[in-house]
């Protein structure tokens, strides 16, 4: 018994201090945020909060419009999300209940090899087919392109595979057609999983830069992580560090709260329970 809790005692320690090694980059950044502009660029570097802490967070809103920003971040994030789980339910359900048709695995295939390619590797065909719609500066361009989602596709394939096939036999007899058993019962049962994934790409996009910088030619369509970058000074003056860390924080503020939303989600959502 002793030795048992000698190991629990050891893996929360290890934990612990995981946990705080993960955590400290951002309370060094929450501290430097409250500080004087002289006093960020004290050194030794001081890790205790300051007094300036309205005031930073006050002038870095003011700064670039941190409110549009984040509220053209959250719009396109929200759009993304909700958009790419609802391409990928479709996609999933066509290729899990609509039989072996022709170039079934070949266009499954196609899709998880789209995972391969990076964001880089597109942007040029992508621009210019968003240049072609004149859609340039608009939030067309800055959701649609990420509507396709082989990530999603796979994790529902392989959940609505699981779901036993007696289930739309039993649709089938009572006279549901195709739509009616994925609302009915295949979205029911994809409630974690739907949760799951709108957290992890709400923060996707959330986080995105360089496609937005390319798309978005004025500042009222600039997106919050462009804007962190526009609180850098330029090269004439000396970079405000205290100001750019209160506006990093300010970015953090919604993706905490999403997490804190679809936490329980996110996490029944990627466990497996163990059948008794």
């Amino acid at each position: 018994m002793k030795k048992k809790n000698l190991k629990k005692m050891v893996i929360y320690l290890v934990l612990t201090g995981m946990a705080l090694v993960v955590m400290f980059p951002i309370y060094y950044a929450f501290s430097m945020s409250t500080l004087t502009a002289a006093d960020s660029y004290s050194y030794p570097p001081r890790f205790t909060t300051g007094k300036n802490i309205i005031e930073n967070y006050v002038t870095a809103w003011k700064t670039v419009n941190m409110g549009r920003l984040m509220l053209n971040s959250g719009f396109t994030a929200f759009i993304v999300a909700t958009g790419k789980i609802g391409f990928a339910i479709l996609a999933a359900f066509a290729f899990t209940y609509f039989g072996d048709f022709k170039g079934k695995f070949f266009f499954f295939g196609m899709i998880l090899i789209t995972h391969m390619l990076p964001l880089p590797v597109r942007i040029l065909p992508t621009y210019e087919l968003m240049k072609s719609f004149d859609w340039i500066n608009t939030y067309y361009a800055l959701t649609i392109p990420f509507f396709a989602s082989a990530t999603g596709t796979l994790l529902f394939r392989q959940l609505f595979m699981t779901v036993p096939t007696s289930l739309s036999d039993a649709a089938r007899i009572d006279g549901a057609g195709p739509m009616r058993f994925l609302f009915n019962v295949l979205l029911p049962l994809s409630k974690t999983n739907m949760g799951a994934l709108f957290l992890i790409e709400f923060n996707f996009i959330w986080n995105e830069y360089l496609w937005p910088l390319i798309i978005t030619t004025t500042n009222d369509m600039r997106v919050v992580q462009i804007g962190i970058k526009m609180l850098l000074a330029s090269e004439a003056q000396a970079a405000e560090w205290n100001i750019i860390m209160a506006g990093t924080i300010t970015a953090m503020i919604v993706p905490l709260i999403m997490l804190l939303i679809f936490q329980k989600t996110f996490m029944s959502g990627f466990s497996l329970k163990e059948e008794k």
